[in-house]
Parts: C-alpha cells; structure tokens; sequence
C-alpha cells in the first residue's frame, strides 16, 4: 500500500502533537479531577459517558456511539487515505473502595443500590486518568486529523472491573456488541497507571497481565440456633477449611509459574445467636501461565466440594468472568519501543510478571497491539530494579488501595503516548515485521 504524502515531517508532527497536549493539559486536569470526584460503578457509568460523548461531539468526529454494552462509547475519526485502524481504549468504571488518598477532590459517593451494597465509591484504580488522557488525546488527533491517514477508534469500556455477576459486561461484551467490527482495528493500544516513578513507561514481552476468573464457592448446611449447634448442620467450619485448604493449591503446580487463589468477600446468612444455613465465597484465581487455569479450577473445585462433604455439608463451585491474559508479542514491543522512547526518553523498562488482570486482552488478542504501564507516583528504582518509595514524596499506593493516588502532572505523558502511537501506526512505522 502506497504511503500518504505528509504535509511535514514525522519529527515537526511530534512536536504539534507536543503543543497541543500542553494546550489541553489543564483541560485533563479538570476532567480526571471530576471523574475522580464523581466515580460510578460497573454498569452504572451514566454521567462518565455522556461527560465522553458530549466532548467527543464537541471535536466533530465522524461518529460517536454510545449505548454499546452498556455505556461504552466509541468515537470514531476518520483522516485521509489509508487503512490502518487504530482502537485506542480507557476503561471508565470505578471500584467498591473508599476513598482516603488525601486529595481536595475526593470521592465522597455512596452507592446504595449496587448489588451487594452499599458501597463507597472511589477510582481507586486510576480509570479515572486513563478517561481523562484518553479525552486529551482525541482532543489532539482530531486537530492533527489532515496530517493524519487512515482511523481512529477512542474505545471509551464500561466494567472493566468486572460488572454484577448477574449481568453482562465489559470489554467482551463491547466486541459482542460490534463496538470494532466497523471499521475493524489493525491495532488496539492502551495503558495503566501504576505506582512507578512518574514518567516511566513499562512494558513486558509476553503476557503483560495475568489470565483471572472470578470464584462462587457456596456451601449449604442446615440452619438452627446458636445454642444447639447439634441438632443443624454448620457450614462456617468448612467455609473455613476450605480457605485454609487454599493455601495448599500453590504445591500443587508448577511453583515456576505463579498462580493465586485470593477469597476477597465471604457471605453468610446467618446471625450472632443463628448458625445460618449457607455461607458464600467470592474470590478470584490468577495465572501467570494461561494454560494453568484449568488445573487450579479443578484442584478448587476438588478442594471446596470435598471439604464440604467432610463436613456433611454441600459444596458448588462457579467459575465466572473469564478474562485472558494480556499478551505483548515480541514483534509488537519491538516495533513499538522507538516510539515508547520518543516520548519518554530514557524513562522505558522492562517491567516483572505480575498477576493483575485487565480485559483489554480481549482487544489486544483479537486485533494485535500492546498493553503497558505509566508511572504516576513518586517512587524510584532500587539497585535491582524494582520501585520503591521516593525521598520526600508521598510514598507508593498500589492500584485498589483506598490510598491509591496519581500525579496530575503525569497525565500530558498519556495525551502524548497515546498520539505517538497512533499516528507511528497510521502512518506505517508501527507496524509488527
């Protein structure tokens, strides 16, 4: 396919691009800090999205979708000839988490109908900067629309988080729902903040995030008073083995790659003087290995079932939310390392494995592209490479963390990467070989 003839150089584009996310780096500013004010939970981002939209109109883009799985948006600008096909993707939900990173604009919300409420709110995962960002940098492209080829989709995705186990959602049921079937994306990006020094941009070849699922383990014994346990059938003593049992899954596969079995919620329906008759636990499994998923389900499912007989209890295991890893091919990060260092110079490592999740595979997977990291804290590298906290500064909060914070100052890093990689791809020079 023949090239398009650019009006000025690569390097002269770079630095409008340059210009132009410092012209709206106040503007990010103001849209995170009202997001982060604001949070809304999985399924439920009504005003995030129509905050998206009505900007995303405001550029005069050739389309704006809303209403797709929910509330995903989707903008759609259209530059001159070529087929390449960019999906650019934030995730816009926010997390069940109070919110106590000390900022003037905290999050104050409570939800009180959510399933399982009622919750505090927070964008204690930072989607919050990666809206705000993703705004910026369709601000910048749409400016830069006649130096550029080809589309740009900015793919706006509800429930990242995961939605109510009851209800659709997320990044599956946005392709499902035909979100890049028209024009379909030769390349999906998009990154996380994350506690590294601010700036820095991190990268892994390979699986970048782990694979995860979500764990319903209920176990069903006969409910009675608390003063005569005998004559019922208590299921808290085998919710409790079941969760000691946990800690043995690890020895039971390859402890060269890692695996997590986290339970994070347990119901009960019972009472102080009431030894309820069910008791519920909600966790999480994560490989680092996608392959293992399998076997850490049926070893779960051995231990959780077994256990329950034992304690002449009943036992059922769902396993809910399948997410796949996030995958980096190697020829997608060596094509993309030039323009990664082009907007932050010598601030791109490689990253370690980690066990976090992220349903933008669903994306990367189907369409090719890369996932990454951005810094936003004040942290630095030891001597072997891994971040800690910096001299002076606030410290490091990790994603999910009521303290979780991210440096404002950070957020024109995000405008500027996204608007690198877009036009390097439009334009051919991001291209796997």
């Amino acid at each position: 396919m023949a090239e398009r003839e650019f009006p000025m150089s690569g390097s002269a584009l770079y630095d409008e691009f340059d210009k132009a996310a410092d012209a709206v780096a106040d503007q990010v500013v103001r849209w995170r800090r009202h997001l982060h004010q604001h949070p809304e939970l999985s399924n439920r981002e009504v005003n995030t999205a129509r905050l998206i939209a009505d900007h995303l109109r405001s550029l005069g883009l050739d389309e704006v979708r809303t209403g797709i799985a929910g509330h995903g948006v989707v903008g759609v600008l259209r530059c001159g000839p070529g087929d390449r096909v960019i999906a650019l993707r934030a995730d816009i939900d926010a997390l069940p988490v109070p919110d106590e990173c000390g900022v003037p604009f905290a999050s104050h919300v409570v939800d009180e109908t959510y399933p399982g409420g009622p919750f505090s709110v927070s964008h204690a995962c930072g989607h919050d900067c990666h809206t705000a960002m993703l705004l910026g940098a369709a601000t910048v492209l749409a400016g830069a629309r006649e130096k550029l080829s080809g589309t740009v989709l900015f793919v706006f995705q509800p429930a990242e988080e995961g939605p109510p186990v009851d209800e659709p959602g997320g990044a599956s049921a946005m392709i499902a729902a035909g979100a890049c079937d028209d024009p379909r994306p030769t390349m999906a990006f998009g990154f996380h903040v994350t506690p590294y020094p601010k700036g820095v941009i991190g990268y892994r070849v390979g699986n970048q995030f782990g694979a995860s699922c979500l764990v319903k383990i209920v176990i069903d014994g006969q409910q009675v008073h608390g003063s005569t346990p005998w004559m019922g059938i208590d299921p808290m003593p085998a919710a409790g083995a079941i969760l000691t049992g946990i800690g043995q899954l690890y020895r039971q596969v390859d402890a060269f790659d890692p695996v997590t079995v986290s339970i994070g919620h347990v119901e009960d329906v019972g009472r102080f003087n009431i030894i309820g008759r069910r008791v519920t636990l909600w966790g999480t499994i994560r490989c680092a290995v996608e392959s293992d998923m399998g076997e850490v389900q049926t070893r779960l499912r051995t231990l959780a079932t077994h256990t329950a007989q034992a304690h002449n209890c009943s036992g059922t295991v769902d396993f809910l939310q399948d997410v796949p890893a996030v995958h980096n091919a190697a020829e997608w990060v060596e094509a993309a390392l030039p323009t990664f260092r082009r907007v932050a110079g010598d601030d791109v490592v490689q990253t370690a494995a980690t066990l976090g999740y992220d349903d933008v595979s669903e994306f990367v997977n189907r369409y090719g592209g890369l996932y990454v990291t951005l810094g936003v804290q004040d942290a630095e590298f030891d001597e072997a490479g891994r971040p800690r906290p910096a001299p002076g500064g606030r410290g490091m909060a990790f994603n999910h963390n009521p303290h979780f914070y991210a440096d404002d100052d950070t957020l024109v890093t995000g405008v500027r990467l996204h608007a690198y990689v877009a036009y390097d791809h439009l334009s051919g020079t991001l291209l796997p070989r």
